[in-house]
């Protein structure tokens, strides 16, 4: 995940995973796209051409939409625990 400091992810990963290694589970990639969502939002806020990140920002949404719906069929209770956390949705 270009972009990110590595500090930062291990922050997330021990926040919403189940501990700094948990690099897998749904709600740490969740924590971990929402993070570099955010970023390339900032950054295409000065950059308003540069159609790459902005490629590579749709692609970020999509995946993060599946890994979302994918977590409230498996585990509605984790996923409604998620989304204020993540400050997503309502």
């Amino acid at each position: 995940m270009a972009g990110l400091a590595k500090e930062r992810k291990v922050e997330l990963f021990k926040e919403y995973g189940n501990g700094e290694k948990d690099t897998g589970s749904t709600e740490a990639q969740i924590a971990m796209l929402t993070e570099r969502i955010a970023h390339m939002s900032a950054h295409l806020q000065t950059n308003k051409k540069d159609h790459g990140t902005r490629r590579s920002l749709l692609t970020c949404v999509g995946k993060r939409k599946s890994l979302l719906n994918y977590l409230m069929r498996k585990d509605l209770e984790g996923y409604r625990a998620l989304l204020p956390k993540l400050g997503l949705r309502k």
